[in-house]
Formats: structure tokens, C-alpha cells, sequence
């Protein structure tokens, strides 16, 4: 137990104190949106109204990608639990889970219990952890020991979820979107608000412990043989309700088209 604690006792404090690195572009340079969809373009125009550093990407129903910042990378913090559901799933590809697998993944996906996500990273190794972000097209991704400090984008995730089924055992995605479906009522902030009526929401949630230093939502929305899917980062918020809201508010506008007809 002391082995496992000890890395997640540091994400805080070093997610706090993690210099962002240098992505190949300056900080206030934005990537712009492939398409100036009037919904992309609300939300950039309200990502920029707001402090400290805001990043999205988003795939809609014909598959096409459109963002703001989708490069600038961030502390995963426990978005990267998605990454570490997906490689457990993929090693027990040809067997059931034990129950002991479970015991660890629905904390880990419903709750984000970090102390289960930590065994799950030891059970699968850093080697699979980084095949999969290879697998998956991940051009931003950097593992970190420190799991939650390894860094990523909004496009590698936002790519990442609207594919995640393809990524999972069949005997497995069932199970994977069930847990990615019913996280837990007290986390269910941001887009969790903003869900479109009739559509299916799997998502996952990663915050700097309340700290504000990062607040990300990535999700995968499904609607009969529609899928859309969200990457929505931030990075040096006020306070994490700060976060929250502003995670509310961009899903809000990248999703508005998307009630049941």
C-alpha cells in the first residue's frame, strides 16, 4: 500500500509546481479551427473571456475535427485513467475480468480513486500504457512516472475517445462504457450538466486536487449511429469551481445543436 500511495500522495504537489513545457508554439499563439463552425466559434470567443489557459477539440456527428489550442499540451491528471481502463481491458482480451480487476477499475472510472489507478498502471506497465497512445495516434502524449503529470492535448484525446470503442476487446465495451456512464453524482460537473437530451454521455474528469491547476473533461456522446466527441482542457483557473464553469460553459456552445429531434 505505502508503494502505492507514494506517487499519488506527489501528484498534487506536482501538478501544481510542473512548469508547462514548450509545445512548438508560443503560449498565445491559438490553432485555430479547421472549420469556423458558429458553434466553435462561440466557444472560442468564450474560452477567450476567461482566466488562465483554456484548450478544446471536438469530432462531430460527420466526423469532422475543429478545436482551439487542440496542440497545447497539460498535465493529464486522471483523464489518463480512460488510457489506463482501455490498456487493462485490451490485456484481458482474451479472458473475463477477475474480481479483483473490477474491485479496481469501477472506483478508478466512477470515483477516480487514484490509489486503485496506481495498481492498474502497475498491472499493465508503462509499456502497454505507451503502445496504446501509438495505437491510437497520440502525437502529443508524454508518460510521466508520475502518472498523472504524463501530458497530453485535446486533440490526441478528443481523437482517443471518439474512437475508444474500436480500442477495446469486444467482450469488454460494454463494460468500459457502462463505467464511463455512470460516474459518480458529485463529478458529474461541467459537460455533465450540459448533457443533450437523448444522447448517451460517457466521460471522464481530471482536476490538480481542487487546486485549479487543472480542470479537463474528455467525453464520448452517442446517439443511435451518431457519435461526437469533446476534449476540453485548462490549466491555471482561479479556483476549480472556476474550472467547472468553464468547462460548463465551452461544452455548452460545442453541444448546442445536439437535443433530440
Amino acid at each position: 500500500m505505502r508503494r502505492c500511495l507514494l506517487p499519488i500522495l506527489s501528484i498534487a504537489a506536482l501538478v501544481a509546481l510542473a512548469p508547462a513545457p514548450a509545445t512548438g508554439h508560443s503560449p498565445g499563439a491559438a490553432t485555430r479551427p479547421t472549420r469556423a463552425h458558429p458553434r466553435v466559434e462561440a466557444a472560442r470567443r468564450y474560452a477567450e473571456s476567461r482566466a488562465g489557459d483554456v484548450a478544446f477539440a471536438v469530432i462531430g456527428r460527420r466526423g469532422r475535427f475543429a478545436g482551439y489550442h487542440v496542440r497545447r499540451t497539460a498535465p493529464a491528471a486522471s483523464v489518463f485513467k480512460v488510457m489506463l481502463l482501455v490498456a487493462l481491458l485490451r490485456k484481458r482480451h482474451d479472458s473475463g475480468l477477475s474480481v479483483a480487476d473490477r474491485a479496481l477499475l469501477g472506483p478508478m472510472i466512477r470515483r477516480s480513486d487514484s490509489v486503485a489507478a496506481t495498481v492498474v498502471r502497475d498491472r499493465v506497465g508503462v509499456r502497454r500504457i505507451r503502445h496504446l497512445a501509438r495505437v491510437a495516434g497520440m502525437r502529443d502524449f508524454r508518460y510521466h512516472a508520475v502518472w498523472g503529470l504524463s501530458r497530453t492535448s485535446p486533440r490526441d484525446q478528443v481523437r482517443f475517445m471518439y474512437r475508444l470503442g474500436s480500442y477495446v476487446p469486444g467482450r469488454h465495451r460494454a463494460y468500459a462504457m457502462r463505467l464511463l456512464s455512470h460516474i459518480v453524482r458529485s463529478q458529474r460537473w461541467g459537460i455533465g450538466r450540459v448533457r443533450p437530451r437523448g444522447w448517451r454521455l460517457c466521460f471522464k474528469g481530471g482536476w490538480g486536487s481542487g487546486s485549479g491547476r487543472v480542470d479537463h473533461q474528455v467525453a464520448l456522446l452517442t446517439r443511435h449511429r451518431h457519435r461526437v466527441s469533446v476534449a476540453i482542457f485548462t490549466q491555471f483557473d482561479p479556483t476549480h469551481a472556476y474550472g467547472e464553469r468553464t468547462l460548463r460553459g465551452v461544452a455548452a456552445r460545442l453541444l448546442s445543436g445536439l437535443q433530440a429531434r
